[in-house]
């Protein structure tokens, strides 16, 4: 067994995206790899933060690390999913209606 592991940190706006690939001690956690990246001061674990994941699956900040893990970083959302549909669909009929 290796004392080291090989890992990815991502975090991406609408407009950038930050990778940034890491060696880390065998037993590190999410935080000592955003740590390790740089990216602790930008996005510290707070109540209105995204949250962070390992390949898509959400998870804790202390979550034990494995060779190969993609570490995101998550943005909080701007907006509820649900309206941004609802108000899709209600434009769409309002544009039927114009056009119809």
């Amino acid at each position: 067994m290796s004392d080291t592991i090989e890992v990815e940190v991502v975090w991406a706006t609408p407009t950038d995206q930050t990778l940034r690939r890491l060696t880390l001690p065998a037993k590190s956690a999410v935080r000592q790899a955003i740590e390790a990246a740089g990216l602790s001061e930008h996005f510290p674990p707070t109540a209105d933060s995204g949250g962070v994941g390992v390949h898509g699956r959400l998870c804790d900040y202390d979550e034990p690390l494995r060779e190969g893990d993609r570490v995101e970083i998550y943005r909080p959302l701007t907006a509820d999913p649900k309206d941004v549909r609802r108000q899709r669909v209600q434009q769409m009929r309002s544009d039927k209606k114009r056009a119809g």
